[in-house]
């Protein structure tokens, strides 16, 4: 730790250096005027303009009557924010972690509405919208970002103005636009674990360069981000560095202006990750709070994809409004190796293939009618969704028989799924001023999904791959006997109303109330290991191949409030969700499989709950920000055996519901110190809770209670456009697992620990760990 220190003060002193450099070049000299700046209260205090209502104008977002929490550009900057995970303790009753097991597979949860799974066939029931294109599933989400606007956290069911309807909520990305005039700005920034039996260090590059490429009528801009990490943890079973990844981002923009009522917005996206498997902590053999693991198959992850996106604006007389039209594409493919089993031995590995190309379109318009604010519009999705998972079973002789080759292995497992998967939709909006305070909203979407999945089951069998076409489509499998396949279609259509009455008080005071329908489509399992099971008990269960749709009824009464200086600034919700026919992955863990995975339509639940969140200026130099998020869920009907003793019992009611933590809550503190002629001092703390919540739905699987402290301290320079940031996350050390999923290979710990919901009959645990305490140092270099 004293070395790590050493060098990050090493570093710090360089990166002082290389800031004066930078001032000399650009001929600045303290005895030259300082610009005005901006502090960074004024700026944490500043207008936030949000894109959730799909109006023709941008709004506050204290204007708009909706649950949401958004991030501007300074924002995100105070909170050293890498990825979407960074976000996961900075808001009420809001969770944006990956699955742990994929690295960059989103396992997002707002209200306790989420899913538990890497399998791509699965819709998000948060879904992620990057300059509003809708991502189609949930891998490679959770990944590096830079260059942002604005993000936007959308708190419950979006089912109306938005191209996917979610249940759970929307977080919306805005990547940055060209600007009229030149800027430039680079981002260097290390971190590294400072506690003994660690990795080593985590780099960040980054640079932008945007300014008019024709005056007045075409703006470019051109982003590019590295990222060299070379492991947070360290590898018992070998004593290295762990967790090693590299990823490149590369970026273009172009804006252009053929008329002062038309523009076009072309934006493309290149993204390469490749790492390491997931750190798999076995909780049959380490404790649940430490970073112990160890593994024999480090595992490896690749993703590639090209993301674009064409975005045409055109105000017209008619209604004073605005034509707007979003065009998305995305092509992506992947791999992954990991260590399942999560033990120095041979027992569960697995791999996959992953391929995805999507296209979507929407055209909406946007105007003003005397008192009425009309948005309506057409929505087109189309994806293509491939997969292959392979299984290699206790190559090894399983705990607690020694470390020696077992004869007995049945051979690899090959299987996954292909989908096909249309969207159609329309939509519209009425806001109607009734009086000059109060605006009713009646809204209503139309949408139809259709799937045609083809599944071939996970099973021993000869080599095989899915995406690459070669898997067997029909007959007998030659190891088991079994039937090899299955194909099918399926469609749902849903209406989904919303209504609402918003009351603007005229000072700074905004009340709502709403009702809102949401849902999730059907779709298909591509990880089916069992046959037997989801041929005599799943299907029956859901009448056919396909799983339900999951539909959602939301109530919300909430408030806003920011006085008109903007020193106080407080928002509050009071909800209720209506689940039925909820979409779960049941997770069960098999000797012969390892795991078996089930997508059913488990139960009909109830979730009500209440968000507080605000800030206080309390000086010019001194901000304080909080948020409560409280939860209480309940099921109302269980439709499946969650247990797994073979039967619906009143055990199964009794179980807590997956991923609703009973309590969420934080503050922090921004304060800002001028030093005059030596610049300003902006520093930061910030603490947040959540409570643990149940993983599995037989509750066997849990995710301990966190305490998260951040903290950091950022120099503004005199010279214009240089900052150094010191800074520190998950300071208490806090461990976190992206998952907690049983598994039938497990060690001493295994025999009978008493924990908070059960002792682990299954024997071990797949718990990929999350970093734990960090420092960092940040250059910035800006003109």
């Amino acid at each position: 730790m004293t070395r790590r220190l050493a060098m990050l003060c090493a570093v710090s002193t360089a990166a002082l250096a290389c800031g004066s450099a930078f001032a000399q070049e650009d001929d600045i000299t303290q005895d030259e005027p300082r610009r005005e700046r901006a502090g960074a209260i004024d700026q944490l205090t500043d207008v936030i303009t949000v894109t959730a209502t799909k109006s023709a104008n941008p709004e506050n977002v204290q204007d708009v009557p909706i649950a949401m929490t958004a991030f501007g550009e300074e924002s995100l900057e105070v909170l050293k924010v890498r990825d979407l995970e960074d976000l996961s303790f900075s808001t009420p009753n809001v969770s944006l972690e990956d699955v742990g097991t994929s690295r960059g597979t989103a396992n997002f949860s707002i209200r306790g509405l989420g899913v538990n799974s890497s399998i791509p066939s699965i819709d998000p029931a948060v879904g992620v919208f990057v300059d509003g294109v809708y991502l189609g599933v949930n891998t490679g989400v959770v990944f590096d970002i830079f260059d942002l606007e604005s993000i936007e956290l959308l708190r419950g069911p979006q089912g109306l103005l938005f191209g996917r309807n979610t249940t759970g909520g929307a977080v919306l990305i805005n990547t940055g636009n060209p600007t009229d005039e030149f800027s430039a700005k680079a981002r260097i920034a290390t971190e590294t674990p400072v506690d003994d039996g660690r990795g080593t260090w985590n780099t960040f590059v980054q640079g932008t360069v945007s300014g008019p490429i024709v005056e007045g009528k075409l703006n470019g801009k051109l982003s590019a981000y590295y990222n060299k990490d070379g492991g947070y943890f360290e590898n018992l079973e070998n004593g290295q560095d762990f967790g090693k990844a590299s990823t490149y981002i590369a970026r273009a923009a172009l804006e252009w202006f053929p008329t002062d009522r038309l523009s076009v917005l072309g934006k493309i996206q290149y993204f390469d990750s490749d790492g390491q498997g997931p750190a798999g902590q076995n909780r049959g053999f380490f404790e649940r709070d430490t970073f112990d693991f160890a593994i024999d198959e480090e595992g490896d992850y690749k993703s590639e994809n090209w993301f674009g996106t064409i975005q045409a604006n055109l105000d017209v007389d008619f209604g004073d409004g605005e034509i707007v039209n979003i065009f998305g594409y995305r092509d992506g493919d992947g791999s992954t190796v990991g260590d399942i089993d999560s033990t120095d031995r041979f027992l569960f590995h697995s791999g996959t293939e992953f391929a995805q190309d999507q296209i979507s379109n929407e055209l909406r318009y946007a105007g003003t009618f005397d008192k009425a604010d009309i948005t309506t519009g057409v929505y087109y999705f189309q994806q293509d969704v491939s997969y292959t998972e392979t299984r290699d079973i206790t190559r090894d002789l399983p705990f607690p028989f020694p470390d020696v080759p077992n004869p007995n292995a049945p051979p690899t497992f090959y299987g996954g799924g292909e989908q096909d998967h249309t969207v159609w939709g329309a939509f519209g909006q009425i806001d109607y001023s009734v009086t000059e305070r109060l605006t009713a909203t009646a809204g209503l979407r139309y949408s139809h999904e259709d799937k045609e999945g083809a599944v071939t089951y996970i099973r021993p069998r000869p080599e095989c791959s899915v995406v690459g076409g070669t898997c067997p489509t029909s007959g007998t499998n030659p190891f088991t006997g079994e039937p090899n396949d299955f194909t099918d279609d399926d469609s749902w259509e849903n209406f989904t109303p919303k209504f609402g009455l918003q009351y603007d008080t005229g000072e700074g005071a905004l009340a709502y109330a709403s009702y809102t329908k949401g849902f999730r489509s059907g779709g298909y399992n591509f990880r089916i290991t069992d046959v037997p099971v989801f041929l005599e008990r799943v299907v029956p269960a859901l009448g056919g191949f396909a799983f339900d749709e999951e539909e959602v009824d939301a109530y919300e009464l909430g408030a806003k409030f920011q006085s008109n200086d903007r020193r106080l600034t407080l928002n509050t919700a009071l909800f209720l969700t209506e689940i039925a026919d909820m979409q779960r992955e049941v997770n069960v863990s098999d000797p012969g499989a390892a795991v078996v995975q089930n997508i059913v339509n488990t139960a009909d639940a109830r979730i009500k709950g209440f968000e507080i969140d605000g800030q206080y200026v309390i000086s010019d130099s001194l901000l304080v920000m909080g948020n409560i998020g409280l939860i209480d869920a309940e099921y109302e009907e269980v439709l499946y055996d969650l247990t797994g003793d073979g039967r619906v019992t009143q055990a199964d009611l009794e179980l807590k519901l997956p991923r609703v933590p009973e309590a969420t809550y934080g503050a922090s503190v921004i304060h800002d110190l001028d030093l005059g002629d030596a610049g300003a001092i902006v520093s930061r703390v910030s603490y947040q809770y959540r409570d643990e919540v149940a993983y599995t739905d037989n509750n066997l699987g849990w995710i301990q209670a966190a305490d998260m402290l951040d903290a950091n301290i950022a120099w503004e320079s005199p010279y214009e456009g240089v900052s150094v940031a010191l800074y520190g996350k998950n300071l208490l050390d806090e461990v976190q697992a992206g998952n907690d999923t049983q598994l039938p290979f497990g060690g001493p710990l295994s025999t009978g620990v008493a924990e908070p919901f059960a002792f682990y009959p299954q024997g071990g645990t797949l718990a990929p760990l999350k970093k734990g305490r960090l420092i960092g140092i940040e250059l910035i270099l800006e003109r």
